[in-house]
């Protein structure tokens, strides 16, 4: 079954300061998509509004998971459904243990629990696969990890949850060589074996090289400017934005962001909606 997400003129501001100015973005199935650009001008921000962090205010557009309206579903409701956020900084959860996490993860989307012997087969495999050390089950999520160890986490959680669609917030970053080629290669066993589709943030072509993208995205203002495929992507590592700016006669906005207070049950979206 493919599965689409599809964005149409999303409008997100932070703190009345608007980022996001009318982004259109569709991703399917077996789609590896590079979105880039400088910092400070969206790409992060796109990837939470997706998921639904409440710091952020849907001002105007839709998104839909197959055809399904997820701007007024709960951050769980958005993962149960297939969708998948790897986090640019990894939070720490202390007195949960990874494995606890992720099976309480892994129910909430199964009509029935995942038996014990599935589980810990399942979560020794990935550890392994990932060169993680043999106790990460038994540790706190990300408690005394180092940054290369939160990001692997990252990964693990989605070998694990096996999404539909993942939005990878430079999630190659803090990682040395061996270990970009170690998440990469299982982003591309995902792929071939669940058709798993991605939202991937990265500054590094060498990243994109490895996971070879089929779209290729760039974010300037709010608003993807350029469109094309891998070539963009090489293009941009060789040449920076500057040719960008002169064709399209465009200059980058540091945008500062401050965080909403907002529960997480808050659905910025709906309140707009009623209030006109």
């Amino acid at each position: 079954m493919e599965h689409v997400l599809k964005i149409k003129d999303l409008h997100v501001s932070v703190d009345d300061k608007k980022i996001l100015k009318g982004v259109n973005l569709t991703v399917k199935s077996n789609e590896v998509h590079a979105l880039m650009g400088p910092n400070g001008n969206g790409k992060s921000t796109l990837l939470q509004a997706i998921m639904g962090h409440p710091r952020y205010r849907i001002d105007q557009g839709e998104v839909y998971f197959d055809d399904v309206d997820i701007l007024c579903k709960r951050v769980d409701e958005r993962a149960k459904a297939g969708l998948f956020l790897a986090m640019q900084y990894p939070l720490t959860i202390s007195g949960v243990t990874n494995s606890d996490f992720l099976k309480a993860a892994i129910n909430a989307k199964r009509d029935e629990p995942i038996s014990l012997f599935k589980f810990i087969k399942g979560i020794e495999a990935n550890i392994k696969k990932l060169h993680m050390k043999e106790d990460l089950a038994h540790r706190f999520v990300n408690d005394g990890f180092s940054g290369g160890e939160k990001k692997r986490n990252e990964i693990l959680q989605m070998m694990m949850l096996r999404p539909e669609i993942a939005m990878l917030d430079e999630i190659d970053s803090g990682l040395d060589v061996d270990a970009i080629k170690l998440v990469a290669d299982a982003l591309n066993e995902l792929r071939s074996e669940t058709g798993l589709g991605m939202i991937v943030v990265s500054h590094y072509e060498r990243f994109f090289d490895m996971i070879k993208p089929t779209h290729a995205h760039v974010i300037v203002d709010g608003r993807i400017v350029v469109e094309g495929d891998e070539e963009l992507v090489k293009r941009i590592d060789q040449d920076g934005y500057d040719w960008l700016y002169r064709e399209l006669d465009i200059k980058p906005v540091k945008i500062n962001e401050r965080p909403l207070v907002y529960s997480l049950g808050t659905c910025a979206h709906q309140r707009m909606k009623d209030n006109g």
